[in-house]
């Protein structure tokens, strides 16, 4: 592991601005993007990255690196980069609830948690309805402190991001009551759910279908007006041949997207507008697995790639709760 921007891989960042790896795709996307600012690698030298979640409190970066079952930390102040929690029963997903503690998904225990503020861990939810959880997986929480979140069994399909073993429940998308702690389904129907997150709103709820056949989607829902399900399931983005991921919004509603497989011409970040029209693209020279905003004005965005984490500060502002 690594934080020296020109070490691993045979990247170096752009000496010209504008950075000719942020492209606009739709006129739309030129508002959003700084002539001055380029993508810049803050660590390289991981396995599989995912779950970035900025502290903008302490000025530091977390994220998962799944097969090394570890959350690493970036320091704003100091560029270091250290581990935050080894082993972390392979952490995946991961955010901050409304009172700022981390909430994490984990393959191994199969698991939800949130670290509280003295840095134990508690158990949100391990079991439903007496069977064990597949390997929660992407996570997001909600203004009145629920939090929701997506269970495919992607981390317990071998030992690479957890332990091998066979599913007990369907691949689910649940929300957490934050007065009782009690989980129900929302979602049911969808082929290997991932990446979500909720509009500026929350009047929308954008869940990714991994495993959509023919091609991978970003599917939306109207979220209830007690904010408590989900109806009217419809596609707002089909893939074709990329790989959605994780996301997350912007205030202004666009849908910022991992994405790559495929082919290399795929890597990098998708931007999308709330009507579902492709605005923009960070190239990246890796797959992009999550991502979330940050830094001073939440508008710095952190991309969780395969082997690195890349940064790149934009015009706009992420929504709470990413």
């Amino acid at each position: 592991m690594s934080n020296d921007n020109n070490q691993g891989g045979g990247w170096t960042p752009s000496t010209r601005y504008p950075d000719p790896s942020v492209i606009s795709l739709d006129p739309r996307f030129d508002a959003l993007k700084l002539p001055l600012a380029g993508v810049e690698r803050l660590a390289t030298g991981c396995r599989w990255n995912e779950g970035p979640v900025w502290f903008g409190d302490g000025r530091y970066l977390l994220w998962s690196d799944i097969p090394n079952n570890r959350i690493l930390r970036w320091d704003e102040v100091t560029g270091a980069v250290s581990a935050y929690r080894e082993p972390s029963t392979f952490a995946n997903g991961q955010t901050r609830d409304r009172q700022g503690r981390l909430i994490t998904c984990e393959h191994g225990g199969r698991r939800v948690t949130r670290t509280e503020y003295d840095g134990t861990v508690t158990v949100l939810i391990d079991r439903f309805e007496g069977k064990r959880l597949n390997s929660p997986n992407d996570v997001v929480v909600k203004s009145d402190g629920s939090v929701w979140f997506s269970d495919p069994p992607f981390g317990i399909l071998g030992n690479y991001e957890g332990h091998r073993s066979e599913p007990e429940l369907g691949q689910n998308v649940y929300r957490l009551d934050p007065e009782t702690g009690e989980a129900s389904i929302v979602a049911d129907d969808i082929l290997g759910p991932n990446g979500l997150a909720f509009s500026p709103d929350e009047s929308k709820l954008y869940i990714v279908e991994s495993r959509g056949v023919p091609s991978r989607k970003i599917l939306e829902y109207d979220v209830a007006a007690d904010g408590r399900s989900i109806s009217g399931k419809r596609i707002l983005i089909d893939a074709g041949p990329g790989t959605p991921d994780g996301f997350r919004v912007d205030v202004e509603g666009n849908l910022w997207c991992g994405w790559g497989m495929g082919s290399a011409d795929l890597d990098g970040v998708m931007i999308f507008s709330p009507d579902g029209t492709p605005i923009g693209r960070i190239a990246l020279p890796e797959r992009c697995a999550n991502l979330c905003f940050g830094g001073r004005a939440n508008s710095r965005l952190f991309m969780a790639a395969s082997h690195s984490v890349y940064a790149l500060y934009v015009n706009v502002a992420g929504v709470k709760g990413g």
